[in-house]
């Protein structure tokens, strides 16, 4: 802060007219957040918060839709994956794309470019490869602060399981469990078929077909599947479909 003064004739000072005049030295924090690429947490807090308030349903890819009661992930749900990382990437994708923000706890496997490749925002993506004791804690706050969190079940006692999905139902986020979670609203399961590609003993692996089975609770409880092309030519996700008409094709499960 600079004072202004005056000097009067017998030498005397005086303040100026206008007293103080305040000199703008702008933070480091803030020269910081304004380089490219460079964000606050208060900034990532507000986009997170806008991005919450789009809808009660965050999309995923079409081939994906048809499987899930609501044609999306509904917040306040959780959902349990089994099979293989590649759905739970995938189901990841178009929400990140459409400016969802996402995190994967306790799945230091899960690769970067393989989620690049299904279309997954990275940018958008929080990363928490070993929580150790403190899982249950991070867990719940991600689920403050996120539109979907993704987590491996594989160490989670029931009682804890059953806090967070009541966490993500109160903050409507939406809980990825990668593996069995007791209460899921929607099982989601992957059974990989059959890769094509190489020609004559050479070549490149183009896709791989899999069998994506769900089931769950309300308007989940009809078993339903249909055959994907996980991932497809392009890496991402689309239907088997012969007839080359690239609708999906939904069988429905009779039950008991």
């Amino acid at each position: 802060m600079t004072a202004v003064v005056e000097v009067a004739a017998g030498g005397d000072q005086r303040p100026a007219r206008h007293d103080l005049v305040t000199e703008v030295v702008e933070p480091p924090v803030a020269r910081l957040a304004a380089l490219p690429g460079v964000s606050t947490a208060s900034r990532v807090a507000a986009q997170a918060e806008r991005a919450r308030a789009t809808g009660r349903v965050l999309p995923v890819v079409p081939a994906l839709a048809g499987l899930l009661p609501a044609a999306g992930l509904r917040r306040g749900s959780t959902v349990a994956v089994h099979g293989g990382t590649s759905l739970l990437l995938a189901l990841l994708a178009e929400a990140t794309s459409a400016g969802a923000w996402a995190a994967v706890v306790g799945l230091p496997s899960v690769g970067l470019a393989a989620a690049a490749e299904y279309g997954v925002d990275l940018g958008r993506v929080a990363l928490v490869p070993r929580p150790g004791a403190e899982f249950p804690a991070v867990v719940a706050a991600l689920l403050d602060g996120v539109d979907l969190v993704a987590v491996h079940s594989e160490t989670v006692q029931a009682a804890v399981a059953r806090r967070l999905s009541a966490r993500a139902r109160h903050r409507g986020a939406v809980l990825l469990a990668f593996g069995a979670w007791p209460g899921a609203d929607v099982e989601l399961s992957c059974r990989p078929q059959s890769w094509a590609g190489p020609e004559e003993g050479y070549g490149h692996l183009r896709e791989r077909r899999a069998l994506v089975r769900a089931r769950g609770r309300g308007a989940a409880a009809r078993p339903v599947s249909a055959e994907l092309c996980l991932p497809g030519p392009g890496g991402e996700v689309t239907p088997t479909t012969p007839s080359g008409t690239g609708a999906l094709t939904l069988h429905t499960e009779a039950t008991a």
